[in-house]
């Protein structure tokens, strides 16, 4: 009598698995390469072809957003010194569902897990954190599109004016991004918060995004905000109007720093 062959046990290797290491999916034909942002940026989906210019910018806004973060905390080294004391903790940055009195909608809250990645990844003596923000917004008016990406901490901060400075310098070196407009001061008239913006540009498998990016800092707060909408990211680095991104920035701060309590 023939014995029946053995049945074949699942190899080690019957599927893919998810994990750290899993290979990223190739892109669709139309679309940039997404690569994951430094500190775990996220790779946000495919979406529709007719959107591409908007995905450009998404990605890009994001990842270089949330890359300064990292590597502007990570910059500041000494600063203020151990014998300055740091500030009380009475403010902390929130993510509410809307911002800019509503124009923008919140589309993604990544405060739990990118902006955490973020803060324990990087270290300052200076700098005591308690949390972080990090959300992109989006707002659709008329068939135009626009985005806002947030990308910030809150705690007890000695030296402002450097990690505001430390945040605009970091974002250059975020990958495949460029300073075209070196930082400077725009703060708004009127304001006693100091606001300095700049314009970065990205380029991603030929497509080249241009956008601003503003930055506060104060005793509490340390936040970055990337315009994204195409009216910019067709004009030249020298045509953008920072004082209206500064502007913006200084509505966003009041919508998203809240006191303690």
């Amino acid at each position: 009598m023939t014995m029946p062959p053995p049945s074949q046990q699942p190899g080690p290797y019957t599927g893919p698995y998810p994990g750290p290491y899993q290979q990223q999916p190739q892109p669709q034909p139309g679309f940039p390469q997404q690569y994951p942002g430094p500190y775990g940026a996220p790779v946000p989906p495919q979406p529709p072809k007719r959107r591409t210019g908007l995905v450009v910018g998404l990605v890009t806004g994001g990842l270089v957003l949330l890359g300064c973060l990292g590597v502007g905390v990570a910059m500041v080294v000494g600063g203020a010194g151990d014998d300055t004391p740091f500030p009380a903790a009475t403010h902390k940055l929130t993510v509410p569902p809307t911002l800019v009195d509503g124009e923008y909608t919140l589309a993604q809250d990544m405060s739990g897990t990118e902006g955490k990645k973020v803060l324990d990844d990087t270290y300052s003596p200076d700098v005591r954190t308690d949390g972080a923000a990090v959300a992109q917004y989006t707002a659709e008016k008329d068939g135009a599109i626009k985005a806002l990406v947030v990308s910030g901490y809150y705690g007890q901060v000695k030296n402002p004016d450097s990690e505001r400075r430390s945040v605009l310098r970091g974002a250059g070196t975020a990958q495949n991004a460029t300073i075209e407009t070196p930082a400077k001061d725009v703060t708004p008239a009127g304001s006693d918060v100091t606001v300095e913006c700049e314009v970065l540009s990205n380029t991603e498998a030929g497509n080249k995004v241009t956008f601003p990016m503003c930055a506060w800092g104060d005793g509490n707060t340390v936040l970055g905000v990337g315009v994204v909408d195409a009216a910019s990211m067709g004009q030249k680095p020298g045509d953008i109007d920072l004082a209206r991104a500064a502007e913006l920035t200084l509505k966003v701060r009041a919508e998203m720093r809240k006191p303690i309590g």
